[in-house]
């Protein structure tokens, strides 16, 4: 059907008339211009993929009228740009486009058929790990082992790269995700199929919102969602509120970004914006460059909010200048984003949109601080560190509390290490990683953290040889810069040598402790640290022998590897002693923002993001390859086909995350989290009751036993079911244990969509109510009286 906006049609440049946009402007309507700048982006999709079919004229009309009905949740269809995988999480859903081939091919159709509508990139980033460390070849002994783990998924995905049309594969050591999409994916305007309009994408990753620091609205879903966008389906989606997020004032000089995004966190937890979106504005922002912002978008997850934006300003056309994009087209970007309305000057205040809320930051009152031990939003500041930390030491088993007994506060535990004696306790830091997108993006912590790795060196400071130091940069960018401006030695020299160029030790790819260490930590029962620039700290995440995590700028990494324990006071204890026997405070070394700004200027240029990124096969030349995957027979449950090779050695069993494509692996790695806690035990661990027989069994092994006896299942769950990392499998894990229905006091905003594609039923008790309030125990039968038509958020009526 035809667009009944092609009258607001008009080309760019009346020298290329070929070359055309949605000009919103001339839709006359007064309410577009107090739009939020995040609701412009849906609002032009809608307007120029209006087919009144699948995106129709009310559509529209709903999110010009967003200031009305923002709070009556109504639902709007959203077509982004493109989207963006990862492995871990993007592996599944190559594995169902090929099932779908081999599907099609048994029906006698042409499997070719089977392609990505929308365009997709795929990002190997998460398989590295970090095995060796501390010597100079880590990362090609590293990069070894991650082809030989994982042969059989690069296999594959090199056959996906070159059978699927509209996708492309970034292969492994390229960099992270969310790097590798700020520094060279992102387009901010697309320029596609005649037309120019605003780049947008989701991504399966939950942290895919970092690029929404460059302006482009991004933001995760899950596996499943994805796959349906690839096939050209738009995303269903509530119209959100927008929380306005003004920035004042200027950063003090001993503040990082880390610091202010730990800050932000915290704070907008506390507000409350899950489901929302978040836009920043003020005359703040302009102090903070396209890294910073990113720094603050990534860490959306931790707050609960889907996006969080920063429009498009000339802080970011600068960016993609810097970052060696092409000038003609970035020209052409600012062009039509000042023809729609889209360009941001954040000092103009007149400027300003109609937001559901306002909250502010003064920049000014932001301090040095850190985030834990278990979660990412517990900000505290790093000069009451040592104080929290042995309050939690006490504190009852919790996510502020480890409950050790007072008498055992101060326990040591002797070990040797290396022909070397040394003692652990409580707080001991024995990993210390700069690692992940969160920092690893921003040149101003990572060159502050070179700095001070080259004064802590010079002024005879080293680092205990059993800390676990590890460097995984986002790009091959950040280990150009810190190689030309004289400070990788220093970090080699402490032990921060680049182990790889993925997302390693913050998803648990922080390979094994030392055995001595594990011991020691494991005589004593102690509380290890774990001291990471990452985005997430979550227990039993990082390493199952670290129960603290700590995340820290990139800097305080170093400074908490060289003090070795979290407990110390950095305004009156020193780092330590040097061999002169001089006291060294963490203030003598570190840098000033002035000499960060000024090594930057000096060497990040465009020169180095085209040089490291025309290395990148994006693109591999069509070869010989056969329309379906040769995958061995076996019994796939979705589509009759299965990836995996059985008969591995433990050797071979690698991760949960490099098996996802595995059904076998998965289901039984559904619900396995060692930390999970079951109300029926009454410990931690993955495991349950099985009813009537009174068995303890590990949650797979009861499933089977339920299925055997034709016993469909229900979960009764607490609040946020489904946050993490896998929420596809998550659901199709559930699916093929025999649940049908999931009731929770809460969802996290992807997963609930997600159980409604695989066919198992979302619910949720009534406000005020839960499992205890009810006295429900688990051990009751469930009939769940299903209306014929289904609507969202109608009241569902279950017997017990």
């Amino acid at each position: 059907m035809s667009n009944p906006f092609e009258q607001i049609v008009e080309p760019l440049d009346p020298k290329q008339p070929l070359k055309k946009f949605f000009n919103l402007n001339k839709l006359k309507d007064v309410r577009y211009a107090r739009l939020p700048f995040s609701i412009r982006v849906l609002l032009e999709a809608a307007i120029r993929n209006c087919d009144e079919f699948l995106v129709k004229k009310d559509d529209v009309e709903n999110i010009l009228n967003w200031k009305v009905v923002q709070h009556k949740n109504v639902e709007v269809p959203f077509k982004p740009a493109r989207v963006i995988l990862q492995d871990f999480t993007g592996v599944p859903a190559v594995v169902d486009f090929a099932a779908m081939r081999d599907a099609v091919k048994k029906l006698g159709g042409d499997p070719e058929k089977i392609n990505p509508i929308c365009p997709a990139d795929l990002v190997i980033d998460h398989s590295i790990q970090v095995d060796f460390n501390r010597r100079p070849d880590s990362l090609q002994k590293n990069q070894d082992l991650e082809f030989e783990r994982n042969k059989e998924r690069f296999e594959f995905l090199k056959w996906g790269s070159q059978a699927f049309k509209n996708m492309r594969i970034i292969p492994p050591g390229s960099g992270i995700i969310h790097q590798v999409n700020l520094e060279y994916l992102a387009r901010v305007v697309m320029d596609q199929d005649g037309y120019y309009y605003p780049d947008s994408v989701v991504g399966t990753d939950s942290h895919t919102t970092m690029i929404d620091g460059l302006g482009v609205l991004g933001w995760g879903v899950g596996g499943i969602e994805a796959e349906a966008v690839m096939l050209g389906q738009p995303i269903s989606m509530v119209l959100p509120e927008v929380v306005g997020y003004k920035l004042l004032g200027n950063p003090q000089p001993l503040v990082t970004s880390t610091d202010i995004v730990l800050t932000i966190t915290k704070h907008l937890r506390q507000v409350g914006v899950v489901g929302k979106f978040v836009e920043f504005f003020g005359p703040g922002v302009a102090q903070l460059s396209i890294a910073d912002r990113a720094t603050i978008a990534n860490m959306c997850p931790e707050y609960g909010a889907t996006a969080a934006y920063f429009p498009v300003d000339d802080i970011s056309i600068g960016y993609l200048i810097q970052t060696g994009r092409d000038k003609e087209k970035v020209m052409c970007t600012k062009k039509y984003l000042e023809a729609v309305g889209m360009l941001r000057d954040f000092k103009n205040s007149s400027q300003d949109p109609d937001f559901t809320q306002v909250v502010e930051l003064d920049l000014s009152t932001v301090v040095p601080c850190c985030s834990g031990p278990k979660r990412p939003q517990d900000k505290v500041a790093v000069s009451d560190m040592k104080k929290d930390f042995e309050t939690c030491l006490g504190a009852k088993q919790g996510f502020k509390g480890f409950q050790i007994a007072p008498d055992r506060h101060n326990s040591i535990v002797k070990f040797s290490f290396e022909g070397r004696d040394f003692e652990l306790a409580h707080g001991s830091v024995v990993i210390a990683a700069i690692t992940s997108c969160t920092n690893t993006s921003n040149p101003s912590v990572m060159l502050g953290a070179g700095l001070l790795a080259k004064k802590a060196v010079e002024a005879g400071l080293m680092i205990k040889p059993y800390i676990k130091t590890s460097l995984s940069p986002g790009s091959g960018v950040v280990t150009y810069y810190l190689r030309e401006s004289g400070v990788m030695s220093y970090l080699s020299q402490l032990g921060f040598d680049v182990v790889g160029y993925g997302c390693m030790t913050c998803i648990g790819n922080s390979g094994p402790l030392p055995e001595s260490v594990v011991e020691a930590i494991t005589q004593g029962d102690l509380v290890a640290v774990g001291v990471l620039s990452g985005n997430r700290n979550f227990e039993g995440r990082v390493h199952p022998n670290t129960r603290a995590n700590y995340l820290a700028s990139p800097p305080l990494v170093i400074a908490y590897a060289i003090a070795g324990t979290i407990r110390i006071d950095f305004e009156k204890e020193p780092l330590g002693i040097n061999a002169s026997g001089k006291k060294i405070f963490l203030k003598d070394i570190w840098p000033t923002r002035n000499e960060i700004q000024a090594v930057e200027r000096k060497f990040v240029i465009p020169g180095m993001f085209k040089e490291v990124y025309e290395k990148i096969e994006v693109n591999e030349s069509p070869g010989q390859y056969t329309d379906c995957f040769n995958i061995k027979p076996t019994q796939f449950p979705f589509f009759s086909c299965f990836l995996f090779p059985n008969s591995l050695t433990p050797r071979e069993f690698n991760s949960y995350g490099s098996r996802r494509g595995n059904d076998a692996v998965m289901a039984r790695g559904t619900f396995a989290n060692i930390r999970l806690v079951n109300k029926f035990i009454d410990k931690q661990g993955p495991q349950t009751i099985h009813f009537p027989s009174g068995e303890v069994l590990d949650v797979f092994d009861a499933a089977e036993r339920y299925k055997q006896a034709g016993h469909p299942l229900i979960v009764l769950a607490g609040k946020e079911y489904g946050a993490g990392s896998s929420r596809d499998w998550a659901a199709k894990g559930p699916f093929l244990l025999g649940v049908k229905a999931v009731l929770a006091e809460s969802y996290e905003r992807i997963h609930r969509s997600n159980l409604v594609g695989m066919g198992v039923i979302p619910l949720q008790y009534l406000p005020g109510e839960d499992a205890g309030t009810l006295g429900l125990t688990g051990r009751e039968r469930y009939t769940i009286i299903i209306p014929e038509k289904l609507k969202p958020q109608m009241n569902v009526q279950i017997k017990v």
